[in-house]
């Protein structure tokens, strides 16, 4: 049965929006880290701050990294440092993959996941195609009080790959919004107290990890028609969670949690279209629920035009303004690059909606559009 989310879009009858647009990072050849993408943004202390994945050539390739950059007016940028260079592990360079950003009172914090390829899905030293063979998979942060010394990483003690940083409920719990795990924390600061919870059977707790590799192994135990990722809620305002997710059949699916994410509806499809892609919710100060993502089905992967949708009752997405169309190309070679804007964040800062993206997992950009003109 399908739940009664909607989003009606029809891309030819949505006004396009005036934003500001700035470039964070563009590889300089296809030798020079030419894969990037899971950006994330935040502002801390008069600064923004900007991480991202990076790999040499392909996606999710061994020695990823993540970079960050900083900007104090959000036009103009620092050259691209590594926040968590390539390092070792076990058999191969680990995959580092940008988490997302958290802030409590005068600390940031960073997270980034990792994990390794077992030694059957390499060869030559890089992994073979397909999301087999992980092992590890862990999630781990970095913490400032002034935006340039960062702690050692933290482990945090959790088997995933998280799809955002910690987000807020109204009682003020922490979720972390991943593939089938969204732990949930009461400790404000984001560093201690993770709880597990998801939509994973329980029995498979104590070997299951999240990433790309694991939530097909759900899919199958659970005998869903659609493969089921790459998270993001919102809450309504009788207190009830809505955890959004991408699916492989290009229409989001929902769990919804009233326990303040303790526990997790059975998923169910909902009208919400979708181009098999990565996308962020949030709300805006007058309490609008807000996508940000690619809702165009097809042509599938496409991910072409970035779209805003608003909704007052976080059922019906029924207003939608075009982010960005302009169509862009590929420039190097890599496994499993293409999609014109790939996996958006958003951050709300000095009256503007902010939101930084990929293009076509090889640069990071960012917009911003004042909130007023919406």
């Amino acid at each position: 049965m399908e739940i009664p989310i909607s989003n009606p879009f029809n891309e030819k009858k949505r006004p396009k929006l005036f934003v500001e647009t700035v470039s964070i990072y563009k590889p300089a050849g296809p030798s020079a880290w030419a894969y990037s993408h899971h950006p994330h943004l935040a502002f801390f202390k008069g600064k923004y701050y900007a991480i991202w994945s990076n790999g040499k050539i392909n996606e999710d390739d061994v020695g990823q990294r993540v970079l960050m950059a900083v900007s104090e007016d959000f036009l103009h940028w620092s050259e691209p440092q590594p926040l968590v260079d390539s390092r070792r592990g076990l058999h191969s360079d680990l995959v580092l993959t940008a988490a997302g950003f958290h802030q409590h009172g005068d600390t940031l914090v960073a997270y980034y996941g990792q994990y390794e390829y077992k030694p059957e899905q390499l060869e030559n030293g890089a992994r073979k195609a397909g999301d087999q063979g992980h092992m590890n998979t862990s999630l781990f942060a970095m913490a400032t009080d002034d935006g340039s010394r960062w702690s050692e990483p933290a482990d945090m003690r959790l088997p995933i790959i998280s799809n955002h940083g910690p987000q807020r409920t109204q009682s003020g719990r922490l979720l972390i919004s991943g593939n089938i795990m969204f732990p949930y924390s009461d400790d404000p600061a984001g560093l201690t107290g993770w709880n597990p919870s998801g939509i994973y059977p329980p029995d498979m707790s104590d070997t299951l990890c999240d990433d790309s590799e694991s939530f097909w192994l759900v899919k199958e135990r659970r005998g869903w028609p659609a493969g089921l990722c790459e998270g993001s809620f919102y809450q309504t305002d009788d207190g009830i969670l809505h955890m959004l997710l991408r699916s492989s059949a290009n229409r989001l699916w929902v769990t919804r949690s009233s326990d303040d994410g303790e526990t997790w509806s059975n998923p169910r499809p909902t009208g919400f279209t979708d181009n098999n892609s990565k996308f962020h919710f949030g709300k805006l100060p007058d309490g609008t629920i807000y996508y940000v993502g690619t809702p165009d089905r097809e042509p599938r992967g496409k991910r072409n035009p970035l779209v805003l949708s608003l909704s007052r009752d976080g059922m019906r997405f029924d207003r939608h303004f075009i982010l960005k169309d302009e169509p862009c190309e590929r420039r190097f070679p890599g496994m499993y690059k293409g999609g014109d804007y790939g996996y958006p964040h958003t951050l709300l800062h000095d009256g503007c909606l902010h939101v930084i993206y990929s293009v076509c997992k090889e640069s990071v950009s960012a917009i911003r559009v004042p909130i007023e003109t919406i």
